[in-house]
């Protein structure tokens, strides 16, 4: 992929500096970028560093247009510039569109137009792929299956039964989707598996990362709603709504039936438990525990971060005393 600098000014919606013939070839790292390269700074202590880039074009704040004289793209938020330009710029192979002799699929599927599928995939009974999908190798695809237009489904991915996919998705290699979730009740002194009769309804243009399981609903569906992200190694319960644009770090985990709004953002190693709502536009932190409703919009925090242990020890014993000490106070209250 080759773009001028004119051209890539348009499609960025940047001010554009200096040559706009120029040909630029890749987009690189700040620090090892060279001729036919374009660059970005959205860091502006990098700015002090800018002479020694050698690229060909930098893609840099408004702020830097006064006082950098090559060629340049000025943008309010680089990193904007430079995720629009990685999309220009992707090198990820596609798969070659023809059905690879050693998938099996149901003779009741209906394929669309110009999808790909790869070595070793099996596609069940009344299964529907639109138009320009690519199913990679060792995919299986379960019964009543729908997945729409322009989808990507990675190696080893399994989606289970009535699993409806929308437009545009990704879901990276080894996930799950539709597997049951955990419905189990007590009887008798034994467990009794309780059948998970819902499904899982992903929405448009919505990202799933690698080895991340999403469990069909109970009774009631488990919901991915529009443009949602889901980072790698993330549990997403049964019957879990989860609202557009919404995205999720990595090990992050999502009891059943919790309700979470519109563009929250859920750092890594985030635990919220079961039957829970989370409003809109919510930020929880790295390790945080969310054992309550969340119902005013802001960040929101917990856990400990590391210290040594021997200050970790000292502090654990002081919490395992603070319910005595508690008492102690208040006999102390009254006393007063």
């Amino acid at each position: 992929m080759v773009k001028s600098l004119g051209e890539l000014a348009t499609i960025l919606g940047a001010e554009l500096a200096g040559d706009e013939d120029l040909q630029i070839y890749r987009l690189a790292p700040f620090a090892s970028a060279k001729s036919g390269d374009i660059t970005f700074v959205s860091d502006l202590m990098l700015l002090k560093n800018i002479d020694q880039c050698c690229a060909s074009a930098i893609v840099l704040p408004l702020v830097a247009k006064s006082s950098y004289k090559g060629n340049a793209l000025f943008l309010k938020v680089p990193y904007i510039g430079y995720a629009m330009l990685a999309r220009i710029f992707d090198t990820t192979p596609n798969l070659p569109v023809k059905i690879a002799a050693s998938a099996m699929i149901d003779e009741t599927a209906v394929i669309g137009d110009n999808v790909a599928i790869a070595e070793n995939v099996v596609i069940g009974a009344n299964v529907t792929i639109a138009n320009d999908c690519q199913i990679f190798a060792n995919v299986v695809i379960g019964i009543n299956v729908s997945i729409q237009e322009n989808t990507k489904i990675y190696p080893n991915v399994t989606i289970y039964s009535d699993s409806e996919i929308g437009k545009r998705c990704i879901i990276h290699a080894n996930s799950v989707i539709g597997s049951d979730g955990f419905g189990n009740v007590l009887h008798q002194g034994k467990w009794l598996k309780i059948p998970q009769i819902g499904k899982v309804i992903i929405e448009d243009d919505v990202e799933i990362g690698s080895s991340t399981t999403v469990d069909r609903g109970s009774l009631s569906d488990t919901i991915l709603k529009k443009g949602v992200r889901i980072d790698n190694q993330c549990q997403i319960a049964h019957n879990v709504i989860v609202g557009e644009h919404t995205a999720m770090a990595g090990c992050s985990g999502i009891a059943g039936s919790s309700n979470i709004g519109a563009h929250c953002l859920i750092g890594g190693m985030v635990s919220i438990t079961g039957h829970l709502e989370v409003v809109d536009n919510v930020t929880i932190t790295g390790n945080a525990m969310v054992m309550r409703d969340i119902k005013e919009e802001g960040v929101y925090s917990s856990g400990i971060p590391a210290i040594k242990n021997k200050d970790w020890t000292r502090n654990t014993a002081y919490i395992l005393k603070i319910r005595d000490l508690f008492k102690r106070l208040k006999i102390l209250e009254r006393q007063v």
